[in-house]
């Protein structure tokens, strides 16, 4: 087993090098190296761009776990001052992605020296940040013949205390659909309004009905977010615009209140459209930002560990609005993702967003615990 001075310097040398999605070259240079060192009696891998998937076979090997990590950085100029800081400059491990893959490479030593009963498959994942990776490589068939039967996962939380494990059986996580609508009309003379069709109006009503699907068309009691997030229209002060693009983003906790929020904001376009006698198109893309819903077996299995663990505590946390493209697995394999207590000033995000090294020894010694003895089948 790793030492926890190990697992500091393993976590300080990816935090030096943030990389952005599908371009985390020396991150995977950094995990190949650490994985080619392992013993190789018990080790498949697969590699395909920067993704990694190892597979370290089980005694009996009947079922599959698998374990995924995000590997990627953000494009945040790092304001922290630690001696460990980026040295790539404009990035940074602003979201906790250098500790999951710490952690990721402790439990992956751990059962290279100690297989368990089942195989157990590694995803270091690259682009969760940018391109929702989760999607694309399970797209392009990384799993094929290691589907695993079970699927997990952690998130770093600054809010949380060390020691802290949190989680929820279904709403997770949110999922984040991107949109862009266009609206073109005719442009004309400031003084002769009659004789154009004015975006910059359209858009002004459209935006109105938008902040409608939310308070009239959504249950009270669930919860969705709808942002238009840019405006882009008109170029002179006497010259009526004859087209408005707008960009924004739903954030919903269901698949279903995904569906019904996205087909609102369709119809809205649709009837401005009529309503103002222009071009009113949209375009809608999800990614692979689906909404997060954690299994009820696995999660249920999961907290009943933390809470019987002798290195971690538990809570159950509330849904949270943040995207995560985990829930794209999720949709395809039963599986948990949870919080870890990261106890730091700065939420996820900031360029002062510092981790507490004091998570790393708990947790791993947990996610041991976890897979060597409360797996059931």
């Amino acid at each position: 087993m790793v030492t926890e001075e190990e697992l500091k310097s393993i976590r300080r040398a990816l935090h030096k090098i943030p990389e952005i999605g599908l371009k985390e070259y020396k991150t995977h240079e950094y995990l190949m190296t650490f994985i080619r060192h392992l013993p190789t009696e018990h080790l498949e891998i697969r590699v395909d761009e920067t993704a990694i998937l190892v597979k370290v076979k089980g005694i009996v090997g009947k079922h599959t776990v698998a374990w995924r990590t995000d590997i990627d950085g953000l494009p945040i100029i790092e304001k922290t001052k630690v001696d460990f800081s980026s040295e790539h400059a404009g990035y940074m491990h602003a979201c906790g992605h250098d500790v999951h893959m710490t952690l990721a490479l402790g439990l992956l030593h751990y059962l290279c020296h100690h297989p368990i009963e089942h195989d157990v498959v590694f995803f270091f994942q690259p682009a969760e940040e940018n391109e929702a990776g989760a999607k694309r490589y399970f797209e392009r068939e990384i799993f094929k013949g290691w589907e695993p039967d079970e699927i997990y996962a952690l998130h770093v939380n600054p809010s949380l205390p060390i020691g802290m494990i949190s989680t929820r059986v279904g709403s997770f996580a949110a999922g984040d659909c991107e949109f862009r609508i266009c609206l073109k009309g005719k442009s004309g003379h400031g003084a002769s309004p009659h004789l154009a069709n004015d975006m910059i109006v359209a858009s002004a009503s459209l935006i109105q009905q938008v902040q409608s699907i939310v308070s009239r068309n959504v249950n009270p009691l669930e919860e969705a977010v709808i942002t238009i997030g840019s405006i882009h229209g008109g170029e002179a002060t006497n010259v009526i615009a004859d087209e408005v693009t707008l960009r924004g983003s739903i954030r919903t906790l269901t698949p279903e209140l995904n569906l019904l929020t996205q087909n609102r904001l369709k119809t809205l376009v649709k009837g401005i459209g009529i309503s103002y006698d222009c071009d009113a198109t949209i375009e809608l893309d999800q990614k692979g930002y689906v909404p997060v819903i954690n299994n009820k077996k696995t999660t249920n299995r999961l907290i009943e560990a933390a809470k019987n663990s002798q290195f971690v505590q538990f809570e159950e946390c509330s849904p949270a609005l943040i995207a995560e493209d985990f829930g794209y697995l999720l949709a395809h394999f039963p599986g948990t993702i949870f919080w870890v207590g990261a106890e730091c000033e700065y939420p996820l995000h900031n360029e002062k967003m510092l981790v507490n090294e004091g998570c790393l020894m708990p947790t791993l010694e947990f996610l041991i615990e976890y897979f060597t003895s409360k797996l059931t089948f």
